[in-house]
């Protein structure tokens, strides 16, 4: 949970670097509370059939649309890449697939153009 506010405090924060575990947790935690306030509108009835998203999942989406784009550019930069890589995702599947890659590669070793590994910060 941590990680996951940590990335909430750098809310438009697109410069420096984010670790592995920085992305993931805060990915794992959005599915997580998707998941619930998906439930807990389908049970207050508050779900537009024609988009299948309710008032409580798209208030929370659009809450956390830019820190979810600025952990992502900041986990390009981990691995020493532009964010504006970030734009594949607009590509269907194949700019997903890519991207996922290059979330789940390790951490450019020293510093990079982006700064110091975040890995070699905490150690």
């Amino acid at each position: 949970m941590n990680w996951y506010i940590e990335a909430l405090k750098k809310y438009a924060v697109f410069s420096g670097r984010s670790r592995r575990k920085e992305y993931w947790f805060f990915v794992l935690f959005n599915v997580i509370f998707s998941f619930v306030l998906g439930f807990i509108d389908g049970m207050m009835g508050n779900v537009h059939m024609e988009s299948g998203m309710g008032l409580l999942g798209g208030v929370y989406s659009l809450l956390l649309l830019i820190p979810g784009i600025a952990v992502s550019v900041r986990r390009l930069h981990d691995t020493n890449r532009t964010g504006w890589w970030v734009l594949l995702g607009l590509i269907p599947i194949i700019g997903a697939l890519v991207l996922l890659i290059f979330m789940i590669q390790d951490s450019t070793p020293g510093e990079n153009d982006y700064g110091q590994n975040p890995k070699d910060a905490i150690a």
